[in-house]
């Protein structure tokens, strides 16, 4: 690929699958957000809805793990957008490096966010003279980037350990939280309580309350580029990396589909749970009683930490590559590699403070939090449609060992659309009636992420960053390598 290599290669087939895997986090993902799809078109749009958004998405996966086999860098997207454009390489890696930068920190801003509010939630429960504080939350939240960055400091390896027990948590979380939610209760929900439609998000049409609901699978499954930005630490990449993005998504389907149904079927007085602040551990309390519900919560919370951790180690590996070829400020100071570690250590603390900045505005307005973090899917969206679509304009796309063959194009075809629509329903009033908390901040923020880098590309980096950089012939690259 034309860089000397700095990073080790100690991540083996299981291990790039892992990190994927853990940062879709089914049992985080679907927590999170089952109470929007509870009010955006129900079971039916949550079920049927998971199905169908899955299936599109094993598409996009499809489509960048070609992408990936071709081109296994760290760098992956936006070394990638930079490779495969036929002109103005420089202003597509440009833009998609910062699509997936952003993207990426504001993943790592919201899960961990979201992971403190489930951790006060549980505290709440235990002890319910406390009282949650927009300020205990943000500090909580400092406190767990502080502990993955440290995490993140001490080689990959210990990174591939903590990712490989994070799989089996998840498996090993979802089996008992199902088999809790389907044993216990004396009362579940009849089997055509699937094609149950609820829209209570103020607006009159059902189609589109309806559509809202696919966010729910939508958000959930983000962030298996990880895979793609571990392949400079992956044996055997070119096969293992687009392996580990299609097994992520396709076991990531099969079980949160399971664990989708399990909580469907355990509602117990739909109104309340819907209304409540935390619609599914309001869930877990009516089915199963507190006591079963605050253990089960600490499965929830164990799984957003270990999401957070792998988001953030994906975060630093781009951080790394993007400032290698001269894209970030302070590029030479990113790009390090301690040789103790030999991790990119600066970068790991980077990928700890940005998110940091993100969750700040919650120490005011939730709403002004949610405002900076909204950029996140949509930004890791696009930065996948950029190197798919300009694969899907090439004729002579130079294919890696693990390929689409003939059907390479109409998967990036139907990838690309796919992701337009989703971006599309993403950056839409989702309540009504719209009022400065309930209005969605997708559009703005997006924007905000585009006209900067615009400003920026036009001022200076147009002149300097020409794309992914070639330090020279194999054999010259082959003599730089530090290990």
């Amino acid at each position: 690929m034309g860089y000397p290599r700095k990073l080790t290669r100690r991540f083996r087939a299981f291990d790039n699958f892992a990190i994927s895997f853990t940062i879709i986090n089914i049992i985080s993902g679907i927590f999170s957000s089952f109470g929007f799809g509870m009010n955006a078109g129900g079971p039916r749009v949550l079920v049927f809805g998971w199905i169908g958004v899955s299936v599109m998405v094993l598409f996009v996966g499809a489509a960048m793990g070609e992408i990936a086999s071709a081109y296994p860098t760290s760098g992956a997207l936006y070394f990638s957008a930079g490779k495969l454009a036929k002109r103005h390489q420089g202003a597509w890696s440009w833009y998609t490096g910062w699509l997936n930068f952003v993207g990426q920190v504001g993943g790592t801003a919201a899960t961990n966010f979201a992971a403190a509010t489930f951790i006060q939630a549980f505290i709440a429960m235990q002890w319910p003279s406390y009282e949650p504080t927009p300020q205990q939350t943000v500090g909580i939240t400092a406190v767990i980037l502080v502990v993955q960055a440290l995490a993140n400091t001490y080689t990959v390896r210990l990174v591939a350990v903590v990712n490989r027990i994070s799989v089996w948590w998840l498996l090993i979380g979802m089996v008992v939280i199902v088999g809790a939610l389907t044993v216990i209760p004396d009362h579940h929900q009849s089997p055509s309580f699937v094609t149950h439609f609820a829209n209570n998000t103020g607006f009159t049409h059902a189609i589109y309350g309806g559509m809202l609901g696919l966010l729910v699978t939508s958000w959930t499954f983000t962030g298996f580029d990880g895979s793609f930005h571990m392949s400079e630490e992956t044996v055997k990449a070119t096969v293992n990396a687009p392996r580990g993005i299609m097994r992520a998504i396709s076991y990531s389907a099969i079980t949160g589909l399971i664990l989708m149904l399990a909580l469907v079927y355990a509602i117990r007085d739909y109104g309340h749970a819907a209304t409540a602040e935390a619609p599914p551990v309001q869930i877990l309390i009516d089915a199963l009683g507190q006591s079963t519900a605050k253990f089960l919560l600490l499965i929830v919370i164990g799984a957003m930490l270990f999401c957070g951790l792998a988001n953030m180690t994906s975060n630093t590996r781009q951080i790394f590559a993007f400032s290698r070829d001269g894209a970030m400020p302070g590029s030479r100071w990113w790009h390090s590699v301690s040789a103790r570690t030999r991790t990119p250590v600066k970068a790991v603390w980077l990928a700890a403070a940005c998110p940091l900045v993100l969750v700040l505005p919650g120490w005011w307005s939730h709403t002004a939090f949610t405002a900076v973090v909204s950029v996140n899917v949509v930004g890791l969206f696009l930065a996948y449609a950029v190197p798919i679509f300009l694969r899907l304009r090439l004729d002579d796309f130079q294919a890696g060992p693990w390929n689409l063959g003939r059907y390479g194009k109409p998967v990036a075809a139907i990838a690309v659309t796919w992701i337009l629509i989703s971006n599309v329903l993403f950056m839409l009033p989702q309540a009504y009636p719209i009022t400065p908390a309930s209005f969605n901040y997708a559009p703005i923020a997006l924007a905000a992420v585009l006209i900067i880098a615009t400003v920026w590309w036009f001022a200076t980096a147009r002149r300097r960053f020409q794309g992914p950089v070639s330090y020279g012939r194999p054999d010259e690259v082959a003599a730089m390598d530090l290990i």
